[in-house]
């Protein structure tokens, strides 16, 4: 729609296209809640109040709010192309999502990329893109591509690329890297995210004054008051395993509330269509105290001022129509969703069709050279480091344990807890692999292998005995990627992913089943976290504390080096 239209339906000088009636408007700018009608000419919001209109719709009273805004997300943590991920959350009344595709890029490169944005085309839910900064996350692993400041430059001219995605080297900023530093030179101007999990002090004030705006990675109260203090935004997360919203809420105030953002980071399809998106984060904050109107500000306006989205995050005229309705402002639940003027779904469901893309072939992404794989780990001494899971968070502890040093060969101790981890290079058949021990992933037996590890994303496997671990590594690969849970030569349950190893195309309900099967079978051999595929998916992400495996060994990531598996 030209200005000059725009203006004339503003002025009702021409007929909107529909007139929301007996709304009660929640104004995030004003902060307040007024009994209106709303305009809607094309795509975009023209006017509040009585309107002339071809059509209109009588809400009943019900509430009505700016489409919510994730700041922060990897889609393809949900296992489904953007496509599909529309449709699991844009029922949930998310209408905009601001994602790092760097799951992907560090499978597939510039070509992951394209596939991702191929995939949102024409969908129901706004997806803009922060160039990857980390590709690969550092130099101790072994990614599937790598991409130089040179190589996302040509984004910035993409007018779905807004910034520069979390800069989670925070060592390499901080030693001043160049490739580092040229990243961010490169996206000087636009919004650049950071990721510094336990950062402070004066570290924490070299990593903002490089130009670094937001953070997602506080999981207490006083680390994120101190980065608010430093200049910080802050993303509250709620993902599948780092679950922080309810420890850093009490920090929000009146005067601060407006440098707070929601974000889900990573969120997988059992908690997408059960729990819910950021209409889950905002009927919790509102169930912990905070006012409803401070809350639905910072799941709206907030994400779209801080990147700079001046159409969308409030209901105003000129703004585009991205609204959601719900009835009872103590407990949102959307009733009915409109992303540029127009209803997409209603009472959980989306009204429009399941698109139908056509495929985009995509090079083959497990490389293994399985001659080199070897799961035994030889006894080098009586105390070992061992990897130890917190529940629902993406740190780890840096234990050490005595093991059975009798033998020439190491095991893991269901009884302990302690289970073999290991993670194998996929991408390039390079016969590297890391291998260690776990502590904390509850296996009484068998093991897990997926295809998924941050961010990396080699074949990473945990198990109680190397049969069982064969078994799933094996079938993974020959799926092209996937979760597998197997017992002995016995695969119990698998969920093919068979896009980089990251995804699978099926309806999202579809994915949803499978993964249900397979955490269910994780369950059964004894695991009591909520996803032990995702929280092994962190196990070998080098930069959140304090120990991970990659497959080129054990990382002490608060020293920022390898270190060996045997203590003495």
């Amino acid at each position: 729609m030209d200005l000059e239209t725009l203006i004339q339906h503003a002025r009702g000088e021409a007929p909107a296209d529909l007139l929301i009636e007996n709304a009660r408007v929640i104004n995030v700018l004003s902060g307040e809640i007024h009994e209106t009608s709303v305009a809607l000419a094309r795509s975009r919001i023209v006017g509040l109040g009585d309107y002339p209109a071809e059509d209109r719709l009588d809400l009943e009273g019900a509430y009505l709010a700016p489409g919510f805004i994730d700041a922060h997300v990897h889609i393809e943590s949900s296992l489904v192309p953007p496509a599909e991920y529309a449709r699991a959350v844009v029922p949930r009344g998310t209408t905009t999502v601001v994602t790092d595709p760097h799951e992907i890029a560090n499978v597939l490169g510039t070509e992951g990329i394209r596939f991702m944005f191929e995939s949102a085309k024409d969908g129901p839910l706004s997806m803009f893109v922060m160039a990857p900064s980390c590709v690969p996350a550092t130099h101790m692993e072994t990614a599937g591509a790598v991409l130089h400041s040179y190589d996302l430059a040509p984004f910035k001219s993409d007018p779905w690329v807004i910034g520069l995605a979390e800069v989670m080297n925070f060592p390499g900023v901080l030693e001043a890297d160049p490739e580092v530093l040229a990243k961010i030179q490169v996206f000087e101007g636009f919004p650049i995210d950071g990721h510094c999990p336990g950062l402070t002090g004066r570290d924490l004030a070299g990593y903002v004054a490089a130009g670094i705006g937001s953070d997602h990675e506080s999981t207490t109260a006083e680390e994120a008051r101190e980065k608010l203090r430093m200049g910080l935004t802050i993303f509250i997360r709620e993902a599948s395993n780092a679950r922080n919203l309810e420890a850093l809420l009490p920090l929000v105030t009146a005067d601060n509330q407006h440098r707070f953002c929601f974000c889900t980071d990573d969120r997988q399809p059992k908690d997408l269509m059960d729990q819910g998106h950021i209409d889950y984060m905002i009927r919790t904050a509102i169930e912990q105290g905070l006012d409803p109107i401070r809350v639905i500000r910072m799941a709206t306006w907030n994400a779209a001022r801080y990147f700079g989205l001046a159409d969308r995050g409030a209901i105003t005229p000129g703004r585009r129509a991205d609204l959601v309705a719900f009835h009872d402002l103590d407990t949102p639940l959307p009733h009915l969703v409109f992303r540029g003027g127009r209803p997409v779904a209603r009472d959980g469901r989306m009204l429009l069709p399941r698109l139908s893309h056509e495929s985009h072939p995509l090079r083959s992404t497990m490389n293994i050279d399985w001659d080199r794989v070897d799961f035994s780990i030889a006894a080098e001494g009586s105390q070992a480091r061992v990897i130890g899971v917190v529940p629902d968070q993406l740190v780890t502890e840096h234990l050490t344990m005595t093991m059975d040093s009798s033998a020439k060969t190491a095991s893991g101790d269901p009884s302990r807890d302690l289970l073999k981890i290991a993670v194998i290079e996929r991408h390039r058949a390079s016969g590297a692999m890391g291998k260690g021990f776990v502590q904390g992933m509850g296996l009484e037996r068998g093991a897990l292998s997926s295809s998924i590890a941050h961010d990396h994303h080699n074949l990473v496997v945990v198990g109680a005995d190397d049969t069982s671990m064969w078994t799933a590594a094996r079938r993974a690969a020959s799926l092209g990627g996937g979760l597998v849970v197997a017992e002995g030569e016995q695969v119990l349950a698998e969920l093919p992913l068979p896009i980089g190893g990251l995804m699978n195309d099926s309806p999202v309900e579809q994915v949803r089943a499978g993964l249900d099967e397979a955490l269910a079978a994780a369950h059964q051999l004894g695991s009591s976290l909520h996803d032990p595929f995702m929280a092994m998916s962190f196990l070998a992400l080098e930069v959140i504390p304090s120990l991970k495996l990659t497959d080129q060994g054990l990382i002490d990531v608060d020293r920022f080096e390898r270190v060996p598996l045997w203590v003495d």
